[in-house]
This record gives C-alpha cells, sequence and structure tokens, in this order.
C-alpha cells in the first residue's frame, strides 16, 4: 500500500502544473473538507445544504449516447452566467467551494471558462467528452488553475462509437485528454460500466494504460437504465456490481492511481449521495433537482434569489431524500420507480425535462438491482487512507439508521417474471 501511494504522490507532483495542484489543495482539499464539516453542523439541526451541488450547464451535445437522459436534440437551453454566478456566490457564502459541471456537453456553453475565471477561490470539475478541448483550451484550463477535468471514455474504438452514437469518437476523445495532460493539468477519465465495456475497461491492463498516459484518476460509473432509450440489456447484473467493487478496492492499494467511486463508505455499505444530501442538481432549466436522473422538481433557481433557500426550505427534497433513504441505501431510481412517481404526485413536482415524458418514462419502468448488495457481502476498504477519508467525510451520516435497524433489501422485480406474473404463469 505504502509503494503504490508513494508513487502516486510523486507522479502528481511532477505531471502537474504546481499552481494548479495548489488550487486544488486549497479549495477543493481543505476549503472541500471545511464544507462537509459544515454541512454535518447543519444536520444536526436539520439543515440540509448539501456540500457539493452539481450543475448541468446546457442542454446541447456533439454525441448521442445510448441512455442518456438529456434532451439533447432539443432547442438549446442553457443557465445563463449571471443566474451561474448567483448560484455559486450564494453557495459560497454557506461555505461551498467545489461544483461539479455537467451538460450535455458544457463545453458547448459560450461562457463557460469566463464563469470558471470569475471564481479563483472555488474548484470545479468538468464532465466532458474531452472532444472540444483543443490545445488551446487546454492551455486557457491551466491559466485558470481551478478546474479538473474528467472525461468520459465509454469504451474500445468500436464500443466506443456504438455507445457515444458517434465516428472516430475514441480518437477525438483521447486528443483532448491528451491536450490535458501535456499542460499539466489534473486529469481524470470517467467510464459509465455496461454489459458491452465492462470486461474491457474493468481491467488492470485498463489502467496501467491510463497511468502510462499520465492520467491522474479514474471514476468507475455504473450504467443507470433510465430516460427515452432506456437500454435495459446494458444494465449490470449483481454480480458484476459486486465485481466492481471489489475492483476498485483492490486497485486501490496496487496501483499509483487515484480511483473515485460514490456509492460505498469505508466499511463497504451502499449509500446515495441524494439521499445522505451531499450532493443535489440543478437542471439546465434551472430546476433544483434530488439527482440528474430524478427529472421532476417544486422549485427553479430563475424564481429565487438564494440557492440555500431553496433547497433548506424544499419539502420535496426534504422528502425525497427521507423516503429514498427508508427504503433502500441504492438508487431509488433503479429499485422502487414507484416511489418516485408517487412523491412526483404527492408534491405535483414539475417534469423538468423538454420532451416532457418523465411520468411515462418511470411508470414504465420495472426494479433493478442497483449498487446495494446483499447483505453481509459488503466489500470493506483495503487502503487506509480511503478508509480514514471515508470514514470522516463520505459516509451515510446516520441516514440509513432505520433501515438497516429491521429492513432487508428488496429482490428486484425482473422484467421477464413481471410480464409472467401479469399473463397468470
Amino acid at each position: 500500500m505504502i509503494v503504490p501511494s508513494l508513487q502516486y504522490a510523486a507522479r502528481i507532483l511532477k505531471t502537474a502544473d504546481t499552481r494548479h495542484l495548489a488550487k486544488f489543495m486549497w479549495n477543493f482539499g481543505v476549503k472541500g473538507v471545511r464544507s462537509v464539516n459544515l454541512f454535518k453542523k447543519r444536520m444536526k439541526e436539520g439543515i440540509y445544504f448539501p456540500p457539493f451541488i452539481y450543475i448541468s450547464v446546457l442542454n446541447s451535445c456533439n454525441l448521442r449516447c445510448q441512455g442518456c437522459w438529456v434532451d439533447v436534440d432539443k432547442p438549446q437551453v442553457k443557465i445563463d452566467l449571471e443566474n451561474l454566478n448567483a448560484i455559486v456566490n450564494d453557495a459560497k457564502q454557506h461555505g461551498n467551494s467545489f461544483f461539479g459541471i455537467l451538460g450535455g456537453e458544457p463545453m458547448m456553453h459560450p461562457d463557460l471558462f469566463d464563469f470558471f475565471a470569475q471564481h479563483p477561490d472555488c474548484f470545479f470539475q468538468l464532465f466532458t467528452n474531452g472532444q472540444m478541448i483543443t490545445e488551446k483550451k487546454a492551455k486557457q484550463l491551466r491559466q485558470l488553475g481551478n478546474v479538473t477535468p474528467l472525461i468520459s471514455i465509454e469504451g474500445t474504438e468500436v464500443v466506443a462509437n456504438e455507445r457515444r452514437g458517434g465516428k472516430d469518437v475514441l480518437n477525438r476523445t483521447l486528443r483532448g485528454l491528451d491536450n490535458c495532460l501535456e499542460n499539466k493539468i489534473l486529469t481524470g477519465v470517467a467510464t459509465s460500466l455496461c454489459q458491452t465495456n465492462i470486461d474491457d475497461l474493468l481491467t488492470e491492463k485498463w489502467l496501467r494504460t491510463l497511468i502510462d498516459r499520465g492520467v491522474h484518476y479514474a471514476w468507475y460509473h455504473t450504467y443507470r437504465p433510465v430516460g427515452p432509450q432506456i437500454h435495459e440489456e446494458l444494465a449490470l447484473t449483481p454480480e458484476q456490481a459486486r465485481k466492481v467493487r471489489q475492483f476498485v478496492v483492490d486497485m486501490r492499494v496496487k496501483l499509483p492511481l487515484g480511483i473515485i467511486d460514490a456509492y460505498y463508505d469505508g466499511e463497504g455499505r451502499a449509500l446515495c449521495p441524494m439521499a445522505t444530501g451531499i450532493s443535489h442538481h440543478i437542471s439546465p432549466t434551472g430546476a433544483v433537482e434530488p439527482c440528474p436522473i430524478i427529472q421532476f422538481a417544486t422549485e427553479n433557481v430563475h424564481e429565487s434569489d438564494s440557492i440555500y433557500d431553496t433547497l433548506t426550505k424544499s419539502e420535496f427534497m426534504r422528502d425525497f431524500r427521507e423516503v429514498a433513504a427508508k427504503n433502500t441505501r441504492g438508487c431509488i431510481v433503479l429499485e422502487r420507480p414507484d416511489l418516485v412517481k408517487d412523491l412526483a404526485e404527492k408534491h405535483g413536482a414539475q417534469d423538468t425535462t423538454l420532451r416532457k415524458q418523465a411520468m411515462a418514462e418511470i411508470e414504465s419502468m420495472t426494479s433493478r438491482n442497483s449498487q446495494w448488495l446483499p447483505d453481509g457481502s459488503e466489500i470493506p476498504e483495503r487502503h487506509p487512507v480511503y478508509r480514514w477519508a471515508k470514514r470522516i467525510w463520505f459516509n451515510d451520516f446516520g441516514v440509513y439508521d432505520q433501515l438497516d435497524a429491521g429492513a432487508t433489501q428488496p429482490e428486484p422485480v425482473k422484467a421477464e417474471e413481471e410480464e409472467k406474473e401479469l399473463a397468470g404463469v
């Protein structure tokens, strides 16, 4: 464990711009820890304001990915610079310093770099396909010093084209990735694991390829079949979900690479960042949503002067967190779409999509597994630093106490079993 950790630290110091690294350590590290501590302090008073806010700045994208829930084929809708600044400025007043920036493809937002430049006291994680990060743009990112690109790679050449709905997708993405690395920017690679890429990308060989290229961290998501084109055939099985968790835990102690996960605590117990309240989402229309794949809202940033007031006073958001935490440690959308529908109807929540089909899509879903593994099969962190950090700053914060005390995980209803039941078989 010690040797890979020292190798990783040495690699970061050698390959990252000093000024950029300093901003990361201060704005994300020191101030990020402070924001989580403030979050925990507010929780004790019954006040929930997430330390990490994710903002989808617009809906447009140059690709057409399988299973995308964003209305990338609709006319462009974006949060303008004035409102982006208002969101961040208000959040900063309450201790926040880190923001996730999503799309669509956020690089298509005309004011994106001006936005970053106006908040040198913050750190931003830019979720991007990387294809618009030219050498010039990469140099601008280095000059800004407060942005880490998280570039999505969904498979080898053939799979990437199929998954992302484009041509020469992998090569164009790798050019953007290399532009970032050559400019000594802290850069990560994200992968949404599914049936067509898990064998290629959930491997030590692939991670070593990233290390050799100079990548600083990797983030494995799991494909979530939601939205207008669900593609259920791509979803991982419970056995594969466990395999992903085991792989991440093992590679953390073996390789000089940061490996992020957002769905487990240090003891290996599943959690949902939305249910814990540690993160929420703002859509391209300004809708304040529990998370990016729950496309219902009762509040909008365009109708409020304070994102803090909006989030801390929202009955819809509070009810969503509580219902999710009482019913599952996993993803409420995948495991209990019926509860998502009930909550939206109870609060009169608006469909926040441009296609206006969110309710029909939820009604069409059947219950399936998510990150919550069966009881007794938790896989604790092996790396002492990850385990220590999660115990302090990334755990369930006690929101699942009622569930853990008496509930057991429901078995997901498989589509074929439900069809047989409806047919009277």
